[in-house]
């Protein structure tokens, strides 16, 4: 540390800022920090105020910098490498002053229909509400006040990553929730960007490319720390700057590299305030699915996407009750035995979760059909009510409309050889791993190094700047990260397996239980 010889990841996740330290050894965590953070819902648009992206940075580092003075002694100065991540897509639009123009629209936002719809027809493929291409589209075709002023428009990773260093770039992962990649050239698909810059005309002010961060795939130093961007990571101003970035990250990105998984038929699964599944290809899907979106892997190859906008937030809620319940009852509980407590109940429930039926929809769900959502949670009078169907349910709740998403890709023919699961839910050893299993069917693993997820994920891009001349990101991962990685793998359960497709018929038809009471609440 002393020498800077480490890397730093900082990820923005939907509920906490994670800054991670790594050494010359990715697989060595020297000191962690974070920042707790939630969206707001002003004005009918979910958003979070850059003044907080800032505030949030600067505190998750500080504490990164207090944990490592703690842990070794030494205040770090400078590091080898660093990189930023962020939750994907959204909308942030800047003139050519540099100031924001409207409010950042994020990823959870779904009032791009008549944008998707147009876009996906054009293209031939699905674009889904959420990309930034979706909102820069709408805001057009709206003829928006803001939209002539536009000059950059870009992610939130994109964002921070351009205040530190200057540079308006992307890294390839992160771009395909931007605008379509073509694999072949790594760049924004131009035979895409020249139809759109024909059917949007001069609505834009500038054709389309021209308002997009430059892209770049893993191992490319993408710029480095300016005295500006040092100051704003750091206002003690003891961090050098000079130091390199790798090119920014999506959070689904950072995911696959923290799982392992940037190989064709490898695939995994990221459970937070939204859950989504990657699986890298082999080949081109037959047909387009509203489904699926097509992203890249950091290093550009092609892998198909099942996004779902409610993750585990709701399972949260629920957790929250019963710890409030403990505490009133003269026994608080922390969050994690809470949590452990209410997992394993879960596996004493039916395999069908007694007919009950969970569904997570706090936000609009564009694959279940829901352009707002109403969290529900619903028996018949013969259910089997009792604690541990409920939370089973609850858990079930989370993957069902990821398992819908993942019908497709089944239909497809894609196969798949091994997916990883990472996220907060997946600590209670062998419940959420064990119930994903039964939801896909399929092996799922957890591994010891997934601990930190994103902002370690990162960091071992960051790393990887100093190897890329000698190794694709795949082999730096296979051979030098996860040579040694401690991996622990749940086959589904045939009971489970069954259980879980019955509450999914159950789930599916009560959709329209979801859609009456977006239209009655």
């Amino acid at each position: 540390m002393a020498e800077g010889r480490t890397s730093l990841g900082i990820e923005f996740g939907s509920t906490r800022i994670k800054a991670c330290l790594i050494g010359p050894d990715a697989t060595e965590v020297l000191a962690v920090g974070s920042f707790a953070w939630e969206n707001s819902l002003e004005d009918g648009v979910w958003t979070y105020a850059l003044d907080e992206v800032w505030h949030g940075l600067q505190t998750a580092f500080a504490d990164l910098v207090a944990d490592a003075e703690e842990r070794h002694g030494i205040r770090p100065e400078t590091f080898g490498a660093i990189g930023i991540s962020a939750m994907m897509h959204g909308y942030l639009a800047f003139d050519a002053a540099g100031d924001l123009l409207v409010p950042f629209r994020t990823w959870r936002n779904t009032s791009t229909g008549r944008a998707a719809e147009e876009l996906s027809e054009l293209f031939g493929m699905n674009i889904p509400l959420r990309w930034s291409i979706a909102h820069i589209h709408q805001a057009a075709i709206d003829a928006e006040m803001h939209v002539p002023q536009v000059d950059f428009v870009t992610t939130l990773a994109g964002y921070v990553h351009w205040k530190l260093t200057g540079e308006r770039v992307l890294g390839v992962g992160d771009a395909s929730g931007v605008f379509p990649i073509d694999s072949a050239t790594g760049d924004y698909d131009q035979r895409m960007v020249d139809a759109y810059d024909a059917l949007i005309g001069d609505r834009l002010p500038a054709p389309l490319k021209n308002l997009l961060p430059a892209v770049l795939p893993a191992g490319t130093v993408a710029g480095n720390l300016t005295a500006e961007g040092a100051a704003l990571l750091d206002p003690s101003g003891a961090v050098r700057r000079g130091i390199p970035l790798c090119p920014p990250e999506g959070d689904a990105g950072t995911g696959m590299v923290a799982t392992n998984s940037v190989a064709p038929r490898t695939g995994n699964v990221s459970a937070g305030t939204s859950i989504f599944a990657m699986v890298v290809l082999e080949g081109p899907l037959s047909s387009s699915h509203h489904e699926l979106d097509l992203v890249t892997t950091p290093a550009g190859d092609a892998v198909a996407m099942v996004h779902c906008n409610n993750g585990a937030s709701e399972l949260a809620a629920w957790a929250g009750m019963f710890a409030r319940f403990a505490a009133a009852a003269g026994n608080p509980l922390d969050d994690d035995a809470v949590f452990d407590v209410l997992f394993r109940e879960a596996l004493a429930g039916d395999a069908d979760a007694g007919g009950l039926l969970a569904y997570n929809h706090l936000a609009g769900e564009p694959i279940a059909g829901l352009t707002e959502g109403r969290p529900l949670f619903v028996r018949t009078p013969d259910s089997s009510f009792t604690l541990a169907n409920a939370m089973r349910a609850q858990l079930y709740g989370v993957f069902g409309t990821l398992a819908l998403g993942m019908q497709v890709l089944e239909g497809e023919g894609v196969q798949i050889d091994r997916m990883f699961a990472h996220g907060g839910m997946f600590r209670t050893a062998g419940v959420a791993q064990r119930f994903l299993a039964g939801a896909l069917n399929a092996p799922v693993a957890v591994g010891e190094l997934a601990a930190e997820g994103g902002a370690w994920g990162i960091a071992v891009l960051a790393s990887y700047l100093a190897h890329s001349a000698e190794s694709d990101l795949g082999g730096y991962l296979e051979d030098q990260v996860f040579a040694a990685a401690s991996l622990a793998t749940v086959d589904p359960d045939p009971a489970d397996v069954a259980g879980f497709t019955t509450f999914l018929d159950r789930y599916r038809g009560g959709l329209a239980i979801e859609a009456a009471a977006v239209t009655a609440l």
